[in-house]
């Protein structure tokens, strides 16, 4: 049994599908199963179930993962420290974030004074995807507008911001600066579809408010929510940070019931950060700090 094999195992237990781990591994598909073949027999017990093309993890699979998936994570925590004892200011800081006010000149600035780290950013849907990334070590941050609330994660709010409604130019209420959010009740609203985390929190607003939102339109795109509020099609909330100069719309300021949103960054206290993981997370705290005075 080998490092490799252990490798291509967790691959296959992920994909479940040879031809499609394979191909991400760079290597035949007959090498591969006679890899995974090896490793069967190494253990004693077959560690899949297959059922043609498609393979899945049996009893056994499932136990030995497990534990392959923590010596991986394992190794790869010692390697970082290792590289932090020899004074290395080099290696990968790994994210997941979908949005994050200003975050790119966050990176660009740390990068400034340490050029050869790399950054690998991911955008998962759930915050439950982003508890197994940070359990398992495969990232060292997550940034969500909702803390983890597990014991074992610390959670620090680094921004929060206003959120607005946008108005088309000529609709009712675009000679008004402020509104209490219940008298947009009966608007048609455009927005993004759910699951998305800012429409999410924008429900739970409009629950307080004492209302459901009659959603018009829904996408995937804030431009396109943009535009749609434009053409007069119905209001949308929208992000302070998200304004231009000269915009599409009115913005409105909800005066009830409060309207923010808050960021947090989340990283596992069970895990190794690097050194620059922690460089990098101070930096990220002050620029905030900053951005806030």
């Amino acid at each position: 049994m080998d490092l490799l094999q252990l490798k291509y195992f967790q691959k296959v237990a992920q994909l479940k599908h040879l031809t499609k781990a394979a191909q991400e591994l760079y290597i035949t598909q007959p090498a591969l199963s006679q890899t995974i073949a090896r490793l069967e027999k190494d253990v004693g017990v077959p560690l899949f179930d297959r059922r043609g093309r498609q393979i899945s993890l049996n009893e056994y699979g499932e136990v030995f993962l497990e534990k392959v998936e923590t010596a991986l994570n394992a190794l790869e925590e010692g390697r970082r420290e290792i590289a932090d004892m020899a004074g290395l200011e080099r290696g990968i800081v790994s994210i997941d974030t979908t949005f994050l006010p200003y975050f790119s000149n966050a990176i660009n600035s740390f990068r400034t004074s340490y050029p050869d780290v790399q950054f690998r950013i991911s955008q998962v849907s759930t915050l439950e995807k982003k508890e197994r990334l940070l359990e398992n070590g495969e990232i060292d941050f997550s940034i969500s507008c909702k803390p983890i609330e597990r014991k074992g994660f610390c959670n620090l709010p680094i921004q929060t911001e206003e959120i607005l409604l946008a108005v088309p130019i000529t609709h009712r209420l675009a000679n008004q600066q402020s509104i209490k959010l219940s008298e947009v009740a009966n608007e048609p609203f455009i927005h993004f579809k759910k699951g998305h985390s800012f429409r999410e929190t924008t429900d739970e607003l409009c629950q307080k408010a004492g209302f459901t939102p009659n959603i018009v339109c829904e996408t995937d795109e804030s431009k396109t929510i943009k535009e749609l509020v434009h053409s007069g099609l119905g209001i949308a909330f929208w992000l302070e940070t998200l304004l231009e100069r000269e915009n599409l719309f009115h913005h409105l300021h909800i005066q009830e019931p409060v309207c923010q949103r808050t960021y947090y960054l989340s990283w596992s206290e069970k895990r190794y950060l690097s050194l620059a993981a922690s460089m990098f997370r101070d930096l990220l705290i002050q620029h905030f700090k900053t951005l806030q005075k």
